[in-house]
């Protein structure tokens, strides 16, 4: 099977305009992430996919994979969806334009589980240590069944501890290892198949509700395999996510 990524990037956004552009230690935001998804092993070919002039005359200074897509998408699996449409591929992995630290092997697994599961979507979930996270309705959530297929994402907190949530909540800065809630990773695997299907259906009820897209693929249905993770997401999204990218790029060096 050909496994390919593609990195949806659009050039304004709301709270950080312009952030794929942004310069993190002498290479861009979308430069980074472009070179950790190259380092992917099983990956045959990463692109880029924008709307945006700007974009694509940065992005020529590294990579001629770059398709202009329509500039009316609500969503970065809608630009992914075009891109893709006449790339010869039967498995995508969609990696945020904005997470300069992405993994290289949990892009690899993303696919890599596709292939070789029934299922038509993958993605990830890291176990939830703290308290904060665990209540923050900026994180979201997921609960799984035995086999690791999503039964629910959600803002909330879910599962909701009905005989625990007192103690859990008041004495607990960690969460006890034996308690498990899961926050979701936003890496995501398709199938071609079922990518082009997914991006015509129309937006479901929870998903209206949550403003979560995932939920669009459970209300229709179809099963998404969850792969469990170490790796941390680290979207940037505010000035304070590019200062910490900063201080990160710079105790690595």
């Amino acid at each position: 099977m050909k496994k390919v990524v593609v990195i949806p990037a659009r050039l304004h956004s709301m709270r950080l305009p312009k952030k794929v552009l942004l310069d993190l230690s002498g290479k861009s935001m979308i430069e980074r992430v472009y070179a950790q998804s190259m380092q992917a092993k099983s990956i045959d070919a990463v692109y880029i996919a924008t709307d945006s002039q700007e974009i694509l005359q940065h992005c020529q200074q590294f990579t001629d994979n770059i398709i202009i897509t329509d500039n009316g998408h609500q969503s970065g699996t809608d630009r992914t969806a075009e891109a893709i449409i006449n790339i010869e591929c039967d498995i995508i992995v969609n990696v945020q334009g904005d997470e300069p630290f992405i993994e290289p092997s949990l892009i690899s697994k993303i696919a890599d589980t596709l292939e070789k599961s029934s299922t038509q979507m993958s993605s990830a979930m890291q176990k939830i240590k703290k308290n904060s996270v665990l209540q923050n309705p900026n994180v979201v959530k997921v609960v799984v069944n035995s086999k690791k297929h999503a039964l629910y994402f959600s803002r909330s907190v879910i599962p909701h501890h009905r005989d625990g949530w007192e103690t859990l909540t008041g004495k607990h800065e960690s969460i006890p290892n034996a308690l498990r809630f899961y926050k979701h990773i936003g890496i995501y695997g398709y199938k071609k198949e079922f990518l082009l299907t997914f991006s015509k259906m129309t937006p479901s009820y929870l998903e209206r509700i949550e403003k979560l897209e995932q939920l669009r693929v459970l209300e229709n249905g179809y099963t998404i395999q969850m792969i469990e993770t170490e790796h941390d997401a680290f979207g940037i999204d505010t000035i304070d996510d590019y200062h910490k990218a900063l201080e990160r790029i710079k105790n690595e060096q």
